[in-house]
Formats: structure tokens, sequence, C-alpha cells
């Protein structure tokens, strides 16, 4: 159970568009080759961000561009455009509990007001760090 390493595969690919896109012809193979993944993969990551809205792709000839304003791109967004129902699988409940026991009865009662409140926080979370901040920091820190 964790947040899928995808979503920092797609911010890398962010990022590489936002820093190289104006004078690179940005390809799921030039991304490959920066982020170590499979070309494949790369294009079912820009597949789903493209259907989000977050990126454009040219078709024919190739290439990404952000669509939007780093400023309108969070973790959340990337995340759930990648894996829609992320944080039910990031914090579920078994689903089959004994309903002869005591507490199999009651503890996905119990553990939905708690787990919700996981959900909630950390949804906020993640929508307040957005591309934005994360070029900031990668100018920050470039060797």
């Amino acid at each position: 159970m964790h947040i899928s390493t995808k979503c920092s595969v797609a911010i890398h690919c962010l990022l590489f568009i936002n820093e190289y896109g104006e004078q690179t012809k940005v390809t799921s193979e030039l991304l490959s080759r920066s982020t170590g993944i499979n070309a494949v993969t790369i294009r079912n990551i820009m597949s789903a961000l493209k259907r989000d809205g977050i990126i454009l792709v040219k078709y024919g000839t190739g290439g990404a561009t952000l669509n939007c304003l780093p400023s309108e791109i969070s973790l959340y967004r990337v995340c759930s455009a990648l894996e829609p129902d992320f944080l039910s699988k990031l914090i579920g409940i078994h689903s089959t509990p004994s309903s002869l026991c005591p507490v199999g009865q009651n503890i996905h009662t119990v553990l939905d007001c708690s787990y919700e409140k996981i959900r909630t926080d950390l949804k906020k979370s993640l929508e307040e760090i957005t591309l934005e901040k994360i070029i900031s920091d990668y100018h920050g820190c470039k060797i």
C-alpha cells in the first residue's frame, strides 16, 4: 500500500517537459531515457496526463507540451490522473471480516471515520504541492 511510483515518473516527465519542451521535441523515447522507464510505460503515463488535460501531445510527429500552468498541476491531480481511486487503495479496509465476530461486524464503521480523515488530510497536502513548487525545488538543487 503506497502511492505508485507512476506518480514520481509522471512528475519527472512533467518537469522534463517544462524544462526542455520548448527547445526539444519531447517524445516517449526521450522521456524513457531520462527516467530509465520503458517507453511503453511512459506512453501510458502520458496518455493519462493527456486525458486529464495536463499535457498536449502532437499527433504524427510527436512531442509533448504542458497544457496548463505549473501552478495548476498539483500532485493530487497527477496521482488522480494516473490512478483515479488511489486514495481508496492507499488506505483500504479488508473486505471479508467475519460477520460472526463482534469486531468483524463493526470494523468497517470504526475505521471509516479515522481513514476518511487520513484521506482528506492527504488529499489536502497533495493539492498544496504543485509542479510550480517542484520546478522551484529543482532549480534550487541543480548541480
